[in-house]
């Protein structure tokens, strides 16, 4: 069952606006121009799903539409790279007025089939983006006086040029909302997402060495934030103007705060977050 949550930021604006935000959609679909294995592998992902795709889709755009809104997805958009799901990724940007920035699945050929890095991702980006109108890796759009800014973390890490990319955001002044897909460290979310996992993993970005070693040892590779991650992290933390983050890749909806100013919103698959700037 789709549901819309409530949520008010007061950023101190001048004309109140509103955005919807989801995420994790997951688009399964495949034909007659991909193969034969990423046909059956759409019959068997999308029984994954309590959500159909479509319907939830549908349910924002109507959301959207009905009260003039512009949409944040925050990745996972689709659910592994088809011909199908990336032309459908099209129709959706295309017809809506939306600030999208890739997820893990956005790159996922077959979906879990091999160790997922720069190099796996670079296999399909450039095939990838050209369904997007704005960069997926990294895009900002200023919006009601706020300097929206998307950055791709899909795979647990953030990158030097993505943190120089931001300070320049930063440098235009206006109050930033972060969208990013995996959502960052914190100690309630990190137990939450433990918990969730049945101490498997807990799927955020920027974790400390003593929180990572609770999860299991082949994803503490995965989890285990480079440099990069960390310099930006702390950046996100400690920066004045970045008012809040967005985030999606849990499935659930959780709200936390990163820091005693800086909250994080985490919408779920079953969930639109419509958000009240103020």
């Amino acid at each position: 069952m789709l549901k819309i949550k409530r949520t008010k930021i007061n950023l101190g604006l001048l004309k109140p606006f509103s955005v919807l935000h989801i995420s994790d959609t997951h688009f399964t679909l495949a034909d007659s121009r991909d193969n034969e294995r990423k046909i059956s592998l759409s019959e068997v992902r999308k029984k994954e799903f309590t959500v159909p795709p479509e319907e939830k889709i549908r349910y924002a755009e109507d959301f959207a539409d009905g009260n003039g809104l512009k949409i944040i997805h925050t990745g996972d958009l689709i659910d592994f790279v088809s011909e199908a799901n990336l032309e459908r990724a099209k129709r959706f940007i295309y017809r809506n007025d939306v600030l999208f920035v890739a997820g893990n699945h956005e790159f996922s050929l077959y979906v879990g089939e091999e160790f997922e890095d720069e190099a796996y991702r670079n296999r399909s980006l450039e095939h990838v983006q050209r369904a997007f109108k704005d960069n997926i890796r990294f895009n900002a759009r200023q919006l009601g006086g706020v300097n929206f800014v998307g950055i791709d973390n899909g795979y647990y890490r953030f990158e030097q040029w993505q943190l120089a990319a931001l300070k320049r955001q930063v440098g235009i002044g206006l109050p930033i909302v972060l969208f990013v897909h995996n959502p960052l460290f914190e100690p309630k979310l990190f137990e939450e997402d433990l918990a969730k996992t049945k101490g498997f993993c807990a799927n955020v970005v920027g974790t400390p060495e003593e929180y990572l070693k609770l999860n299991n040892e082949a994803r503490q590779i995965v989890l285990r934030p480079d440099e990069a991650t960390l310099e930006t992290y702390g950046y996100i933390k400690s920066q004045p103007l970045i008012k809040a983050v967005l985030a999606g890749h849990l499935h659930y909806d959780f709200e936390s705060m990163l820091t005693d100013k800086l909250p994080q919103y985490v919408t779920g698959i079953t969930t639109m977050r419509c958000i009240d700037f103020s």
